[in-house]
């Protein structure tokens, strides 16, 4: 035995210890920019291409870098780190610093003095681009150059890919044939209005029928065609903290779509065009395409107005506005000019509109079909189906002796037909927000977490409805108490999932109605539920002047006239309460 003992403290003591980085504070590597993994660089050429939106830059400019995937290799990338380094110095300290325009994906590094200096991933998830703005300091190098260290796994990593080189200088950008009209951004001397709308342009707004002249919290999106049809001028207003924005779009769902920005930055407002492409942060194209710039501040609403051709055939990803789209109107937060993922689900037209067709007031919902369906299927049923069926099952048992439907006793048949519809529908509903999403959301929080355990839970009571024992075996008792915890926990964390489900983005009932009609929900039921309690143990214990131990069971049945009188208006008002 004391051999054993001694080849185990031998090979504990022989260990190595290993770190991982999942997580990316790989702050231990800015130097090098070597992941510490025990593992050669893969000699091979790296599959992944970096990209910055300019070539030369000014002290204190911005330039987006992209990190992406090479076209030609389906692959992905899991971690990374890149900084921005001298480029006739590849040793010395990285210069500048970052600016994160995805926080879940990307985080920032203090490499030497500086903080921000380098970016790297927040978690293992397999990724194929990435995005990051870089700002250049006061005194730059002459030549900065981008530098990205990738991992696809933990023993395949590339170090330091070379990326491009950008020079102190004057901006440039490609020459365009600019309209003759073409002037810089100026403030607007009046607000926008909705004067108009229906008749010489096309408006769409949230609420129907706002005014973005006189109400603060009126979205506002409208445009016209000129004389000439050659152009569009749009108008967009709303409130917001950082930036108002609108997309067309060939469907309802975010992807591929043109997008205008209106984005507060610093005291002005910058406007700009930009493609999407997935479910992407957007990058930006050429301004040169947008003429007739105004804009506006004032009470916290942004206001902006634009002309732009109808036809860019130059620009690969600039839609044609002789075709009819889809709109979504979105507005969020932005940092130094650089926008966030939008606060609220976008408002979007009901169909598709010709951008250059007739003047006509628009329509649109921030909440999609397939989501209100899920809502009010999963309202219907656990507002009104469940907690009807179970109120029956636990007062009204002892009611209608003698009725029977199909051979069964009513109360039960009531029961188990709301129960198992209700687990008919929840599943119908379970779906719905999958098929919308095509997949699993990651910015739902806990609700389908919750949903999930609700729907699980669902499932398993007629299951064990159907395999329980006969009423007079001894494990008949286990079933009941099985039965009534499954469906107690179930119906708790329903309710959780259905306020949960109201602050949803994609619903967003209005608060804080919404709240306060789901308490008083909750609240009527135990209301109710105490009040048959204690009127079931006031009879029981007018009944309790007799000793036998049968006489107080049977309480109820002594006074059938009674009982059925209250307990029958208890239903009727239960049930007009709830449907309420």
């Amino acid at each position: 035995m004391w051999h054993s003992y001694l080849v185990l403290a031998v090979l504990i003591g022989c260990t190595d210890p290993v770190s991982g980085y999942s997580n990316g504070k790989v702050s231990i590597a800015c130097e090098d920019m070597v992941p510490q993994h025990g593992y050669e660089p893969s000699p091979d050429p790296p599959p992944y291409n970096i990209s910055v939106d300019k070539s030369t830059f000014s002290p204190g400019d911005n330039i987006t870098v992209s990190l992406r995937v090479a076209f030609s290799y389906p692959t992905f990338f899991k971690g990374f780190l890149i900084e921005a380094r001298d480029a006739g110095k590849w040793n010395s300290p990285a210069v500048g610093f970052f600016i994160l325009t995805d926080p879940h994906e990307s985080q920032l590094l203090q490499c030497g003095h500086t903080q921000g200096s380098g970016v790297s991933h927040t978690s293992s998830t397999r990724k194929t681009h990435i995005q990051a703005v870089w700002k250049s300091p006061r005194n730059p190098p002459h030549r900065v150059q981008f530098l990205v260290t990738v991992v696809h796994k933990y023993n395949m990593y590339w170090v330091r890919i070379a990326g491009p080189v950008v020079s102190l200088g004057v901006t440039t950008v490609p020459s365009t044939v600019v309209p003759a009209q073409t002037t810089g951004p100026t403030a607007l001397s009046t607000p926008l209005s909705s004067a108009g709308c229906g008749r010489n342009k096309s408006c769409l707004r949230d609420p129907v029928g706002c005014h973005p002249e006189s109400d603060s919290h009126c979205y506002f999106l409208s445009f016209f065609t000129d004389q000439e049809g050659q152009s569009v001028m749009f108008e967009l207003s709303g409130p917001a903290e950082g930036y108002m924005s609108f997309a067309l779009s060939l469907d309802k769902w975010m992807g591929n779509d043109d997008v205008y920005l209106c984005v507060n930055d610093g005291g002005r407002v910058t406007i700009s065009a930009a493609h999407v492409t997935g479910r992407k942060h957007p990058e930006l194209v050429t301004e040169e395409d947008l003429w007739g710039q105004t804009w506006r501040l004032a009470d916290g609403v942004i206001q902006c107005r634009f002309q732009r051709s109808v036809l860019l055939p130059q620009q690969d990803n600039r839609f044609s506005l002789n075709n009819s789209y889809f709109l979504f109107l979105a507005h969020g937060r932005s940092q130094q000019g650089l926008i966030s993922r939008h606060d609220r689900q976008p408002l979007i037209s009901t169909h598709q509109k010709v951008i250059t067709g007739h003047p006509e007031i628009l329509c649109g919902s921030r909440s999609p079909l397939l989501i209100k369906f899920h809502g009010v299927l999963m309202l219907t049923v656990w507002m009104w189906m469940v907690s009807t069926a179970v109120f029956i099952a636990r007062h009204y048992k002892p009611c209608w002796p003698d009725t029977t439907l199909l051979g069964q006793r009513l109360w039960f048949q009531l029961h188990r037909t709301m129960m198992v519809l209700a687990v008919v529908l929840t599943g119908v509903a379970f779906t719905l927000p999958f098929i919308y999403r095509r997949g699993w959301s990651k910015r739902a929080g806990s609700h389908p977490y919750i949903g999930c355990t609700v729907m699980a839970l669902s499932v398993i009571q007629p299951i064990m409805a159907i395999l329980r024992p006969a009423p007079e075996s001894p494990r008949r008792i286990i079933f009941s108490w099985l039965h009534f915890a499954a469906g107690t926990v179930g119906q708790i964390l329903a309710a959780a999932c259905v306020f949960l489900g109201a602050a949803q983005q994609a619903l967003l009932l209005p608060s804080p109605w919404s709240p306060v009609v789901l308490t008083g929900w909750l609240l009527w039921i135990v209301l109710v539920d105490q009040l048959l309690l204690i009127h079931s143990y006031s009879l029981r214990r007018r009944g309790n002047s007799n000793s036998d131990e049968t006489e107080i069971i049977h309480s109820e049945s002594q006074q059938p006239g009674k009982m059925s009188k209250v307990k029958k208006m208890m239903l009727v008002v239960f049930l007009i309460g709830n449907t309420g």
